[in-house]
């Protein structure tokens, strides 16, 4: 029996929950969640009332032993992020593998995640491709930088909107203007908005407008271009 379920949840459109998912969130014991707000959110949205426990990057050193101690007690658990698939870019991967060191069940549940309509909707090759999340903030940074824009496939970085045009940037300083890229804000949303160009045609875009909601930025590799 599963003892771990790990749940996605929408990335901005309610609607994007599946049916299965709904279900367990209504039969496990406990709900582990980044934020108890965000979740409560939309577990009253469903109609859910469940117990939630706080499991965020603040955290999770000190709760994974602790809540693979409950779940080995028994306790069959759910754990959500505020948006989208546990584990991805996130600290979900820590409790999974106490979990999975202890011979405990987990389960993963297919969903919402931010990255695949991204990408499918960038019309960048999709047949390889390079995860890469969110960039260091400092240590690292343009190591990491250097190594993306070599890349022969296209790569997949996660940003927020303050440092959008700082890492567009970064990025045409070593790729060049030309390098194609798409940028993907506020997916599944009301304003949602997929931009997609050269490097220098979507900075000169953004220049021009305030910049909010979560971003996923998809970069042509090396192969592509040329």
């Amino acid at each position: 029996m599963t003892q771990l379920f790990l749940v996605p949840t929408p990335i901005g459109n309610l609607e994007d929950i599946t049916l299965r998912a709904i279900r367990v969130l209504k039969e496990v014991d406990v709900i582990l969640a980044e934020d108890t707000r965000t979740s409560g959110n939309l577990l009253r949205h469903l109609g859910i009332s469940k117990p939630m426990t706080a499991f965020h990057l603040n955290n999770e050193h000190q709760q994974v032993e602790h809540i693979a101690d409950r779940i080995e007690a028994g306790e069959i658990m759910a754990l959500v992020t505020d948006a989208g698939t546990p584990g991805i870019s996130d600290p979900g991967f820590m409790l999974v593998r106490e979990c999975l060191k202890r011979g405990l069940q987990v389960e993963c549940l297919p969903g919402a995640t931010a990255f695949v309509p991204a990408l499918v909707n960038s019309g960048l090759p999709a047949d390889h491709f390079i995860f890469e999340g969110f960039l260091p903030h400092k240590k690292g940074r343009q190591t990491k930088i250097q190594a993306i824009v070599n890349y022969p496939y296209t790569t997949i970085l996660y940003e927020s909107p303050y440092r959008l045009m700082k890492t567009l940037q970064q990025l045409m300083e070593v790729a060049g203007p030309e390098r194609q890229v798409s940028v993907a804000r506020e997916l599944t949303k009301i304003h949602e908005e997929n931009v997609r160009g050269t490097l220098q045609d979507v900075i000169a875009y953004f220049s021009q407008k305030e910049v909010k909601g979560e971003i996923v930025i998809v970069l042509s590799g090396t192969k592509d271009e040329e």
